[in-house]
């Protein structure tokens, strides 16, 4: 059974929203009792008028995708930053995890969306979602790992949540730049926590070797046709640097698949 209660869902009624609305629904499925929350954030003050009018429009979405859900999702309006709000109403919601579409920039390195800074500055698990990806279940995972050892396995709870839903196969990546050896020298501890506590879900941890750690994370999605990519932004791991964020920002951007940060 899922410890999923409730999925947050920014939504604006864009192309991206409304493609990871459609990806949220079907994730959630007929038969779980999980609620979908959809925030519509404004930066001017909503009349009730238009509010009204929103929450119709929403209605009529809904009617538009095919999966007919347990738990009917729920629609509302907050006005503020667009980030701030989205946190702050994921604290009072106690939302266990936020999904946000994204157009995503194949082109530029530099951009900075809305789903990307989401990403850093959430405290909770959030799946960025890109405009066009496949509508599936998350069959196979890949979770990318440092070489430092992890030192809080709490957080790959949600991913273990996942696996278990879609009796899902987790794959591990490391990629390295230099000699593997450095990298396998933790390997031991680290299989061992992953046989732990991902279960039989956890399916081979593979060695690649490039010096663009992002080109090789996206290479690997393409050969092992990955559905789900997994994160872990603050690095949470022993004797390392927290991370600056830019791999992170990068994949949310480029990546083709749904990409799931553990916080």
């Amino acid at each position: 059974m899922s410890s999923l209660k409730k999925i947050l869902v920014p939504f604006d009624f864009s192309e991206a929203s409304l493609n990871a609305l459609e990806y949220v629904t079907n994730f959630v499925g007929t038969e779980r009792s999980i609620e979908i929350f959809a925030l519509y954030v404004s930066s001017m003050p909503i009349d009730p008028s238009d509010e009204e009018k929103l929450i119709k429009d929403f209605g009529k979405v809904l009617e538009s995708i095919s999966v007919r859900l347990k738990v009917t999702p729920s629609f509302a309006t907050e006005t503020g930053d667009v980030i701030k709000t989205i946190l702050s109403a994921q604290e009072k919601s106690n939302a266990d995890l936020i999904m946000m579409g994204t157009m995503g920039d194949k082109i530029t390195d530099e951009a900075i969306t809305n789903t990307s800074k989401l990403v850093l500055q959430a405290n909770c698990p959030v799946i960025s979602v890109p405009y066009g990806c496949s509508i599936k279940e998350p069959k196979d995972i890949a979770l990318v790992l440092g070489g430092e050892k992890i030192d809080d396995k709490d957080v790959l709870k949600t991913l273990l949540d996942i696996a278990r839903t879609f009796d899902s196969r987790v794959h591990v990546l490391t990629i390295y730049k230099e000699s593997v050896y450095a990298e396998e020298a933790v390997e031991e501890n680290t299989e061992n926590l992953l046989e732990y506590y991902l279960e039989h879900f956890y399916a081979e941890h593979t060695f690649n070797k490039n010096q663009d750690v992002e080109e090789g994370i996206l290479d690997y999605i393409k050969e092992k046709n990955i559905d789900l990519l997994t994160i872990l932004p603050r690095n949470h791991t022993m004797r390392s640097t927290p991370s600056e964020g830019r791999l992170t920002k990068l994949l949310t951007l480029h990546s083709e698949v749904p990409v799931l940060a553990l916080d």
